[in-house]
């Protein structure tokens, strides 16, 4: 090679260098005016209001966030990607997430989807945030990139189980969805019967993205009943209960968080009355705490937007990123975030405590169980 030419590339070389490294700012999700993160959830098919809902809520306070100056300069970006709730659409949307450089990702809607998509986001060393799912496949073992907001299915079910042992019930069934999410859950009503020498009565299931409940009917109707454990998404939870009252039924109905309330209050109509939803979230229609105040007001200032509990939970991840962020400072990295994140030492924020450390990235074991009624509300 030619003294001209040698030279020549001693001098690109930390051009290149410095190209190289803005190009693995970009890949980390991060400018020095925006940080990007992205979210694959359903945003059409038969769970679609549990991903728009959630994703409304987040771009609410996001939104606040970036009108004031963002965090530490930087404004937030939400990308979403649809995956009908379909595992292996969720794998592709993942796939290119991290290959566009995302810094982090949030707000995935669901067990099976959140399952696959974990190990592709640990490997990369991408944090994983709030998704919407309490499944304990997600939490045990601990993984430092996976961050959950919500109290877990079993925390739910072991709360449901407890009521109706309370007033004397004994004969509980399951009807659950086939699949991680719905394993899951029967995992924790099974887990908490057992806690108090019972077991399920009768199981049923559903296959994700249907609606076909005749056989789940048949079988658990079997089994003679006296409340029965929902695990699935409101459509086909709404499919059972009005084909189990028509099967005359009249025993309790009971649903984990994720079956969407107000979707399933919409799905419903009149035959919501006596259906049970245990929540994770604060109550979101009227401003019993500041969080609820804070949420209430943001969705009022959006014309032809109403409150619901997928929305709140999409607000309150969103402040929670927000919390860390802030936290981690202008020099935010992906790990320093997650370290930033571990501070988070019993904050309250405002009437819903979080609680974080370096061994426990589950922030609330809050759990309540409201009831739905046939004139459309929802009681405490």
């Amino acid at each position: 090679m030619k003294r001209r030419d040698l030279m020549a590339a001693a001098v690109a070389a930390p051009a290149l260098s410095l190209v190289a490294t803005g190009a693995r700012a970009q890949v980390a999700g991060l400018t020095d005016t925006t940080l990007v993160l992205g979210q694959s959830a359903p945003f059409s098919g038969a769970a679609e209001q549990l991903g728009l809902q959630f994703h409304l809520g987040a771009q609410l306070f996001f939104e606040q966030v970036n009108n004031k100056g963002g965090i530490n300069g930087r404004r937030i970006e939400l990308r979403r990607l649809d995956d009908g709730y379909e595992p292996d659409r969720c794998v592709a949307n993942t796939k290119q997430f991290i290959s566009e450089g995302v810094f982090a990702l949030f707000g995935y809607i669901g067990t099976p989807t959140s399952v696959v998509a974990l190990p592709l986001a640990t490997q990369a060393k991408v944090p994983f945030v709030a998704p919407f799912t309490g499944a304990e496949s997600l939490r045990d073992p601990f993984n430092r990139y996976a961050i959950h907001v919500r109290a877990s299915y079993f925390d739910e079910t072991a709360a449901i189980v407890r009521q109706l042992t309370l007033v004397g019930i004994k004969r509980i069934s399951v009807f659950y969805q086939n699949d991680a999410y719905g394993k899951a859950g029967l995992e924790g009503v099974t887990r908490a019967l057992k806690a108090a020498n019972l077991a399920p009565a009768s199981t049923g299931t559903v296959e994700r993205n249907t609606v076909d409940v005749a056989e789940a009917i048949k079988s658990i109707m079997a089994g003679n009943p006296e409340a029965i454990v929902q695990i699935s998404a409101y459509k086909s939870c709404a499919a059972f209960i009005r084909a189990s009252r028509k099967a005359g039924y009249a025993g309790n109905l009971y649903n984990v968080s994720f079956v969407g309330t107000q979707a399933l209050l919409d799905e419903l109509g009149k035959d919501a009355r006596g259906v049970a939803v245990s929540q994770v979230m604060p109550f979101p229609y009227s401003p019993v705490t500041a969080l609820s105040g804070e949420y209430l007001a943001a969705v009022r200032a959006k014309q032809g937007r109403a409150p619901n509990y997928s929305g709140i939970e999409g607000f309150v991840a969103a402040k929670v990123f927000c919390e860390a962020l802030t936290r981690a400072g202008r020099g935010v990295s992906r790990e320093s975030f997650i370290t930033a994140l571990e501070t988070l030492r019993n904050v309250d924020l405002g009437g819903f405590p979080i609680d974080f450390g370096p061994n426990d990235h589950t922030g609330s074991k809050f759990v309540e169980l409201t009831l739905l009624t046939e004139d459309g509300r929802i009681r405490r």
